[in-house]
């Protein structure tokens, strides 16, 4: 068993030379890397300006039924566990990093895009979810946005994590954090019930996109 360790470091290391001397994985991830960045410093600012709009407002029946309750707790321990795990694995795999880094630029591109569409008011009852990690994103540590509804964002993530990764455990453990999240994002009513079966339509063809685009 020690010896196996050094070896499966050393493969990694070598998959990630080759890949690293492929000229093409090298610009797009260079490139990626530079949106992504760019992206996620624009993000406080969008939601800023979406804030300040007025949008429509759902009768939502399934949530009428659903009493509103604050599981920030275990939504944070869920979303950041399955994040940093995908983190770690992308560490080991530069198909995988690429593949997560082009989907979730979309991912977010298409969220902006989304939610200018279609501005919506927050559904009655809605908790503010504390996650001072997501917040950072948001504005600030005691920044929350309550109007970036259309689609869940936070079902979305899960969902291309689960897409993304291949091993037969980690993707069972990554569909019930999907579906864990997308049942507590309703049970704090932080989104519409559109906003989460969305969610899974969208992000679908979303990772289908950046598959394509991160092809080397």
């Amino acid at each position: 068993m020690m010896e196996e360790q050094p070896l499966a470091a050393n493969r990694q290391a070598d998959t990630w030379k080759i890949a690293w001397h492929t000229p093409v994985y090298r610009i797009k991830i260079i490139i990626g890397t530079i949106v992504l960045i760019a992206v996620l410093m624009a993000l406080p600012y969008f939601f800023a300006y979406i804030e300040l709009i007025n949008g429509m407002q759902f009768n939502d029946r399934l949530l009428q039924l659903i009493p509103p309750r604050d599981i920030s707790i275990a939504m944070f321990i869920i979303i950041w566990s399955m994040t940093g795990y995908t983190a770690y694995r992308c560490t080991q795999s530069p198909s995988l990093f690429i593949v997560v880094l082009y989907s979730l630029i979309l991912l977010l591109l298409s969220r902006m895009i989304t939610i200018s569409i279609f501005p919506l008011n927050p559904p009655m009852g809605l908790i503010p979810l504390k996650d001072p990690l997501s917040n950072l994103f948001y504005g600030g540590t005691r920044a929350f946005i309550t109007k970036d509804l259309f689609y869940s964002g936070h079902t979305s993530t899960q969902f291309l994590l689960f897409l993304s990764l291949q091993k037969r455990k980690e993707k069972i453990l990554a569909l019930l954090a999907t579906v864990a999240v997308a049942i507590l994002v309703l049970v704090q009513h932080i989104h519409y019930t559109i906003d989460v079966l969305a969610a899974f339509i969208i992000t679908y063809i979303i990772y289908l996109l950046g598959k394509k685009v991160a092809k080397y």
